[in-house]
């Protein structure tokens, strides 16, 4: 390393280094117009001129290309250094008037106005766009002329197609003399074409080497092969020069790696339909028709507009947006996709309600649709919600858009359902695409010898939903078919399950033992700090002068150490750090760089390979928080990130190490609820190798399901059935407990005791999980004459009826099926998801065994989402007739005469019907069990309408808050067969997690109290949605009556600290201390 002077401070660098590259890394200010890091230094604009003392005399060099050596002295401010910049910057004003950066620069430097005559010119002459376009391997530019007809050209001044239009040139000029226009106009005869990001779907453009987006797994850079200059002149590598780390190879290509697995899951997803296909929705050709993918990017806040609802065309603020249901769905016509694609109607309603935030409530937003179709937890009540705040909801199928001339709005004719013709204009429309599965995916699916459906979806098996029909390969998500997310992440869930199974026998063979490094005692020493400060990459440091910031650390109290890195939370990166905690006997550390809620783990895990308590530890995040908020701004940047930092700093110095409790847990399973859904967990759990306990209150097994005739698919469920009650009793793993109650639970994850209740007699069964399927019932109606005339039944009754084979059946003239009885109404504002699949089923069947038979579906709207549709299709073309009707105009069942007659209002006819029926059948809701006991058991909630709450509705919808609880089946919400078993094996996968490990290790960061200062009020204990504080028994020898916290169950959410009236509880890691002073540091 070479040593010399800048500004009377030392500094090092490397042999070959220039002046201006370690002024740079020492955060010292150089002015300089043709410098570029990529490109061989020119000195041409002179900027960079700074004073060199060599020990006798003082000389002035360029800093750019003047070379270090040992021992000279750099002034880069001196007076002369100064005058000197000032005449320089006067005479590029004097040739650049017009250019903002030199204005700003005279501005800076005390230049108010050249003392030269104005040239009106735009360059300065520096050759940046000559360096560069020669680094691109082309040359098709060079400085031509001498003295003041000196001028960047091309040969012979003419366009050249030696000229790729990459637009380098433009992207270098300081002054904007070069554009990608002037490019067009006057150098290249190749055109420009910006690069579509196609994640945002090509409504903005992206550069050759890209990050697919924002939170991208894993988040690294790719290089596009097709539009890189290297690969098309082989010249460039500029990005090789900004890569502090050398990660970029050039000479990479793709290779074929072999794997040895035992099993394979299928997760390739689906593509989005392309409408282009649609001519007469003119999409590609009318700018302001959009997809409903398009619109979402416009709708984010990190999107071509960054979240401004405007047309992408004209900017315009849209006064009018229609969406248009179903397009490139449920349409056999045009593009051979029967499928309905279960998601459109959702996302359309969630578009429009987010549109109405971002533009106001006037935002007149209009959905044209076939059938709403929200069937999902909840999505009954946004549906609702969208129409109160006023989207309207018009059943048409538009066929045609029509351009507006000159104002790019677009004209729809529509048809309403009494026929009424009507004609509007709106400034954007959104085609909502649906689903489909790509070529590629039907040749991979061909290739692994896997079946697909009619619709080229995976073919799977009702009571098997993630099992393909090659054994060992299994499927989840859109290619088994649509679906939303969280149905997507049941099956992810699912098939590790069922992996699992098939691969029991090999776990934790090709699992290692990590060496445990003794933890440091640290008591009594003084705090010795070290910092680390991330660049990652110009994330930070593109906008933070991180070298300002490390040096301003050093002067902080306690802190030993302190560095700046490239990337912090790189490998290497990581070893190094534990080398300088090792080194530096470093007690304390603080990582200034992105978010502690993806990246604390691992600094955590850094320290303690280093022997350090992990919670001897403080992350500050200076991207999100700072150079993200201020890119604008890097000296308020700067000077953020120095606060932040120093609130860290001041806060570890008096972190203490904290404990974790290791827990031993109890490799043993507790299913609550027999039905299919806790008979598939069982299975599951017991197949991998866990002993499971199956807790049933009836005296048989088979809940909901033992009414059930026959599934969608066909499957006779009572043959699958009492195959599947079979297995459970032939499993040597499972313990059966029928006529079985639940009368107590205590504990907590890993480690729960629950008292069985059988016969009067107690049984206390130890247990590390619990998987919660306690089911559904179905609603008994109260209207339509149900429970007083026998020929009305609910589906569940005629099931039964054709599981008897009931020949009354087969005499039957007419059928009437009524839909959403007891549900989607003020009492009960949910669909039960699973009633118009069923009806529609059931009306084939009759159908089937009478093909004479009249028979009449009454619906609200037909929910038969995915491949069902395929049923309602064939429903058609049996003759079954299908009448709609509205919440407010419900059918009327009487008798007259003693024949049982359906009166109902037909809105495509316009006129009351009467219907003379042998039968009607009721669609009733599902009913949750409301099993409030259940729910205090085990501290989990339940919502409005009685069923319990997941953890999380995308992301956790197998699994409670409370640690060690799941859910799955009925209990969360109504469902089919399917998809109960799917959500049964995922809570099985999830239960898993936690009995794979012999322990597991609770938070440090949990509550404490101080009994001392305890007043027994119990709002601690009132208020924890955890039940992790309770009151310590009267007959304890100490603290009687006082509250105390129980680690295992503790969050660390601080509810109980703010609630405490006496002050007496505090929460780890966050003690009061270390908040003062945090407060007091800023």
């Amino acid at each position: 390393m070479i040593t010399f002077k800048i500004n009377g401070k030392e500094v090092q660098g490397e042999e070959g280094q220039y002046v201006l590259q370690v002024a740079e890394k020492n955060g010292v200010e150089i002015p300089t117009m043709c410098h570029h890091k990529a490109l061989e230094p020119a000195g041409m604009c002179r900027l960079c001129t700074v004073e060199m003392f060599d020990g006798r005399r003082s000389r002035y060099v360029t800093a750019c290309n003047y070379p270090i050596w040992e021992g000279m002295e750099i002034f880069t401010a001196s007076e002369a250094v100064i005058e000197g910049r000032k005449l320089i910057v006067e005479m590029l004003l004097a040739r650049c008037p017009e250019v903002p950066f030199l204005q700003d620069l005279a501005k800076k430097y005390g230049v108010e106005k050249p003392r030269f005559k104005a040239e009106g010119d735009d360059c300065i002459l520096c050759g940046l766009c000559v360096r560069m376009c020669e680094k691109m391997g082309n040359s098709a530019i060079s400085l031509t002329g001498r003295g003041l007809d000196m001028k960047v050209d091309t040969p012979f001044h003419v366009q050249t197609d030696v000229c790729k239009a990459c637009g380098a040139c433009a992207f270098v000029c300081p002054t904007g003399h070069i554009t990608i226009e002037k490019i067009q106009e006057e150098i290249s005869t190749q055109k420009s074409m910006p690069i579509p990001s196609e994640y945002e779907m090509g409504l903005k453009g992206r550069k050759p080497i890209y990050v697919p987006y924002a939170q991208a797994v894993p988040n690294t850079p790719a290089i596009d092969r097709d539009v890189c200059m290297h690969f098309k002149t082989g010249g460039c590598k500029v990005c090789t020069e900004f890569c502090g780390v050398n990660a970029i190879d050039h000479t990479m290509k793709d290779e074929i790696v072999e794997l040895d697995v035992g099993s394979i899951i299928l997760a390739p997803g689906f593509e989005p339909f392309d409408p282009t296909k649609f001519d007469f929705y003119g999409y590609a050709k009318h700018p302001n028709v959009v997809t409903a993918m398009e619109f979402e990017r416009i709708l984010s806040a990190s999107g071509p507009t960054m979240g401004h609802l405007v047309r992408t065309s004209d900017h315009k603020e849209p006064k009018k947006i229609a969406w248009f249901q179903c397009v490139g769905s449920r349409d056999n016509n045009r593009c051979d996709n029967a499928h309905c694609s279960s998601v459109c109607c959702m996302y359309a309603i969630k578009e429009s309600m987010i549109a109405k935030e971002h533009a106001g409530d006037d935002l007149d937003c209009a959905v044209f649709y076939m059938d709403i179709r929200t069937p999902g937890k909840d999505f009954e009540r946004y549906y609702e919600r969208a129409k109160d705040q006023g989207v309207r909801f018009v059943r048409s199928r538009v066929h045609t858009i029509n351009p507006v001339p000159e104002t790019g709005d677009l004209e729809i004719r529509y048809v309403k359902e009494n026929g009424e013709v009507l004609v509007e204009t709106f400034d954007m429309i959104v085609l909502s695409i649906g689903l489909q599965t790509p070529p590629e995916l039907m040749k991979l699916a061909n290739d692994l010898g896997v079946e697909l459906t009619e619709n080229n979806f995976c073919k799977t098996d009702t009571f098997t939903p993630v099992e393909t029909s090659r054994k060992g390969i299994f499927v989840c998500g859109a290619f088994q078919g649509p679906k939303d997310i969280p149905q997507s992440v049941v099956e992810s869930s699912a098939a590790a399950a069922s992996a699992g199974e098939l691969l029991s026998s090999a776990r934790n063979t090709l699992t290692k033992t990590k060496e445990i490094v003794p933890q440091t005692n640290i008591i009594g020493e003084r705090p010795r700090i070290g910092v680390f400060v991330c660049n990652c990459g110009i994330n930070i440091g593109g906008v933070v002068n991180v070298p300002s910031v490390r040096e301003y650390v050093k002067t902080l109290p306690y802190v030993e150490y302190v560095t700046d890195n490239m990337y912090s939370c790189s490998q290497d990166t990581q070893e190094t750090m534990r080398d300088i905690i090792i080194g530096n006997k470093l007690n304390r550390i603080v990582v200034a760089a992105c978010s502690p809620k993806t990246h604390e783990p691992l600094f955590q895990e850094t320290l303690i390979d280093a022997g350090l308590n992990k919670y001897l530890f403080e992350m500050t995040n200076i991207r999100n928080h700072d150079s993200w908020v201020h890119r604008n701004n890097p000296d308020i940047a700067t000077t953020k990130a120095k606060d932040l930092v120093r609130m860290a700093v001041t806060k570890v110095a008096l972190k203490e190490a904290l404990e974790e409790a290791e827990l031993n847990i109890n490799q043993t399973a507790m299913v609550i609820g027999g039905g299919i859904s806790g008979m598939t967990s069982a299975l599951s759990l017991a197949r991998q190798g866990y002993e499971t306990h199956l807790v049933e209150k009836a005296a048989d097994l088979g809940g909901q399901a033992l009414n059930l005739y026959k599934t969608w698919k066909g499957d006779m469920i009572q043959e699958r059935l009492a195959d599947m009650v079979s297995q459970v009793k032939a499993e040597e793993k499972i313990h059966l407990h029928l006529s079985t109650t639940l009368s107590n639970v205590e504990g907590f994850v890993g480690n729960f005791k629950s008292t069985l209740s059988t016969g009067g007699k107690d049984q206390i069964l130890e247990h590390g999980v619990a998987l919660v399927a306690t089911g559904a019932h179905e609603y008994k109606p109260e209207e339509y004459l149900y429970g007083k005339d026998p020929r009305v039944l609910t589906n569940l009754d005629l099931d039964r009826k054709l599981i008897a084979n009931d020949p009354s059946i087969k005499d039957m003239n007419t059928a009437v099926f009524i839909q959403c009885v007891g549900s989607r109404d003020k009492d009960r504002p949910y669909c039960s998801r699973v009633c118009c699949t069923h009806s529609v089923d059931s009306a084939l069947e009759l159908k089937h065994r009478n093909p004479d038979m009249s028979v009449y579906i009454i619906n609200r709207d037909i929910r038969t989402y995915g491949e069902k549709e395929r049923l309602y299709k064939e429903a058609r073309q049996a003759g079954i007739i299908f009448i709609r009707y509205e919440l407010e105009s419900k059918p009327d069942v009487v008798v007259e005469n003693g024949a049982l007659v359906v009166k109902v209002f037909d809105p495509i006819l316009g006129r009351n019907l009467e219907i003379e029926t042998d039968m009607v059948n009721l669609a009733s809701a599902i009913l949750p069990a409301k099993d409030e006991k259940l729910a205090q058991f085990f501290k989990v909630p339940l919502n409005a309408d009685g069923f319990f709450v997941e953890r999380h509705a995308k992301l956790g919808p197998s699994e409670f808050a409370t640690d060690g609880v799941f859910l799955c089946g009925l209990a969360h919400y109504p469902k089919p067969i399917d998809e109960s078993v799917a959500q049964g094996k995922a809570a099985a996968s999830r239960a898993v997690t936690l009995l794979a490990r012999k322990t597991i290790f609770t938070s440090g960061e949990v509550a404490k109290i101080d009994p001392a200062s305890c007043s027994s009020c119990g709002v601690c204990v009132s208020i924890c949605p955890y039940s992790a504080p309770s009151f310590i028994p009267e007959d304890a020898r100490f603290f009687a009556g006082k509250a105390q916290i129980n680690p295992a169950l503790c969050k660390g959410c601080g509810l109980c600290v703010a609630s405490c009236r006496s002050g007496a509880i505090g929460l780890k890691g966050f003690d009061n201390d270390q908040i003062f002073a945090m407060i007091e540091a800023i």
